[in-house]
C-alpha cells in the first residue's frame, strides 16, 4: 500500500522524496529528510520557553506552530497535586522562564496543528546543565522510551522534534523546577561531549538516532580524541563503523 511521500509509476511503488522509509505492516510511507515537526499524541519532546503568557507558556520545538503548556500541566515544585492558584500564576516567572529549556510529552494536538505538551511525569521538567543538539526529526526513532542513561555515565533525551538533550545522569529524582548549578567532573563533561559529536557525526551522515546507534558510535569513537571527532574523515569513519555493526546485529 501506498503511502505519504510515494506514487506507483509502471507498477512499480516508488518514492517522492529523499527521506528515510517506513513499514507499518503493508502500508509503506517515506518521511523527508528535512521537515519540520509533526507533533502526535504520547511524543516525547525538548523545548525551549519563548515566552511566559496568562496561564501558560509559550514553547519552540521546530513545528511549524508554537507548542503551548498550560499551568494546569505541569506539577508543581514539592510534586503536590492540586488546583492552581492566582499565586501560583504570579510565580511562573519564577517555575519556568524565557530561554528555560524542557522536556515534556505532547498531550494533546489543537485544530490548528499546535501542540500542548505536560511534564506531569517526574521524569519531565525544567532541564539543568547540558548541552543541546539539533537535527532532523526524521532523523529520531520512535522507541517506547527516550530517556536513555547510557553505560558512560551520560543521559541522553532524544527528543521526537530532533532536539537532543546530552547531560550528567540526574542525581535525584522529584520535580525538576530547581536546578543544580553544581560543577560537573571533568570526565563527565568529556563523556558529554563526546556523546554530542557523536550524535553530530551520525546526523550528518543520515543515520537514524536511538539508544544502541548512540552507544555504538560511542565505542568506536573512543580510538579518537574527542576534539578530532568533528573533522569530517573521523565524522564519516564513525557513521560507517556504526553503520556495519547495526547491520550485522539486523
Amino acid at each position: 500500500m501506498r503511502g505519504h511521500g510515494t506514487y506507483i509509476e509502471n507498477d512499480q511503488l516508488l518514492s517522492s522524496t529523499a527521506g528515510v522509509v517506513e513499514k507499518v505492516n503493508k502500508l509503506i510511507t517515506v518521511r523527508p529528510l528535512k521537515t519540520r515537526y509533526n507533533g502526535e499524541v504520547g511524543d516525547v519532546v525538548v523545548a525551549r520557553v519563548i515566552e511566559v503568557q496568562q496561564k501558560r507558556w509559550k514553547v519552540e520545538m521546530a513545528a511549524r506552530l508554537s507548542g503551548v503548556l498550560l499551568l494546569s500541566s505541569v506539577n508543581l515544585p514539592g510534586g503536590e497535586l492540586r488546583r492552581k492558584s492566582a499565586e501560583d500564576e504570579l510565580l511562573m516567572q519564577q517555575y519556568l522562564s524565557e530561554g528555560d529549556l524542557i522536556s515534556a510529552e505532547v498531550q494533546s494536538v489543537f485544530s490548528d496543528g499546535a501542540l500542548s505538551l505536560h511534564t506531569r511525569s517526574l521524569k519531565y521538567g525544567k532541564l539543568g546543565q547540558g548541552t543541546l543538539v539539533l537535527v532532523s526529526p526524521s532523523l529520531v526513532k520512535r522507541c517506547k522510551t527516550h530517556f536513555h542513561n547510557l553505560p558512560c555515565g551520560v543521559q541522553v533525551i532524544l527528543g521526537n522534534n530532533g532536539y537532543i538533550w546530552v547531560s550528567a545522569l540526574p542525581s535525584e529524582e522529584g520535580t525538576k523546577f530547581v536546578q543544580s548549578l553544581e560543577a560537573v567532573p571533568q570526565a563527565t563533561r568529556e563523556a558529554i561531549a563526546r556523546v554530542r559529536n557523536c550524535i553530530v557525526a551520525l546526523a550528518q551522515h543520515h543515520v537514524v538516532l536511538f539508544d544502541t546507534s548512540v552507544v555504538y558510535a560511542y565505542e568506536v569513537s573512543l580510538e579518537h580524541k574527542v576534539s578530532t571527532l568533528l573533522k569530517p574523515e573521523i565524522m564519516k569513519e564513525v557513521a560507517d563503523l556504526t553503520k556495519q555493526r547495526l547491520a550485522q546485529e539486523t
